[in-house]
């Protein structure tokens, strides 16, 4: 063999030299499995959780307070910030792919079946009836939520845009103006998007912190489940951590207490690239000058 490849080595100098071409020996080419339908395709019943509720809001929204209330709910299990987004499987080899190709399932599928095995986890550890499941996040993945959970419901969170801008620029002082701006729009325009295809009651954050009583009763008709007056007294039964990476995690939420939201920018104060967003929420009327609701 070491002979064959020596000869093959000088052979190959001799003609390069030559005619400016070598032998190559050719390599097989691997097919890979073919493709199978995923989780999606699968009958509802299969789905251990089966009608999990979605808070789709941009970053620094007033979503942990939406969760926190939500999960004082005797039947309402809302945990800190899960991150389905980012929990993925990986198929290492080609054995594997195949493998489960043989039993109809690919990568995605097999995400969709850990995501659904862990909400079912927390849920059935919570002893609750529902689960509310809230990370920014989600509204960037909220098709493959419908392809785990068709049945899943959506509740959209909202909050004056430049206010969003505020309150990402108070909890990243370091962080550039138009860094925050940019990180933020881009949450903002994928809420608005999966607003405009799915159903589901929209709340404002300014409305949850001026009248939380109110807001929370229409969510609960929404969801099914009678309200509780327990709901806005989170502080003696909150369901998951205050920590940066699970959600807000500043005094004010730590507090216990449902706190007022901050004065909304006058009109003048918002900047351009912000003008459509607030216009499409009603927090700009179409002239830009008339007073803010």
């Amino acid at each position: 063999m070491a002979l064959r490849e020596t000869l093959l080595r000088g052979l190959n100098v001799s003609l390069s030299r030559v005619t400016g071409y070598e032998l190559r020996r050719q390599v097989k080419q691997v097919k890979a499995p073919k493709k199978t339908p995923a989780l999606a395709a699968m009958p509802r019943e299969e789905r251990l959780v089966k009608a999990p509720v979605f808070i789709l809001s941009s970053v620094r929204s007033g979503s942990t307070l939406l969760r926190v209330l939500l999960g004082s709910h005797s039947e309402l299990h809302a945990p800190h910030e899960l991150h389905l987004s980012n929990l993925r499987v990986r198929l290492r080899t080609y054995n594997t792919q195949k493998s489960m190709a043989e039993i109809g399932l690919d990568k995605r599928g097999l995400e969709h079946l850990l995501w659904d095995r862990l909400l079912d986890r927390q849920l059935r550890l919570s002893g609750k009836r529902t689960l509310v499941n809230k990370t920014p996040s989600d509204v960037f993945i909220w098709r493959r939520i419908l392809e785990t959970w068709p049945d899943a419901r959506f509740i959209f969170l909202l909050r004056h845009p430049m206010s969003v801008v505020e309150s990402r620029q108070a909890s990243h002082p370091e962080e550039p103006l138009e860094e925050s701006m940019r990180l933020t729009m881009r949450f903002m325009t994928a809420v608005e998007e999966a607003r405009q295809a799915l159903p589901g009651p929209t709340v404002r954050y300014e409305q949850l912190t001026a009248d939380p009583e109110g807001t929370t009763k229409e969510l609960c008709t929404y969801l099914g489940v009678e309200w509780e007056p327990g709901m806005l007294e989170y502080g003696s039964g909150i369901e998951g951590s205050f920590h940066r990476g699970l959600g807000d995690w500043s005094k004010q939420i730590r507090s216990g207490e449902i706190q007022p939201a901050r004065p909304l920018p006058s009109p003048e104060d918002v900047p351009a690239p912000l003008h459509d967003l607030c216009r499409a929420w009603g927090y700009l009327p179409d002239d830009e000058t008339a007073q803010v609701l």
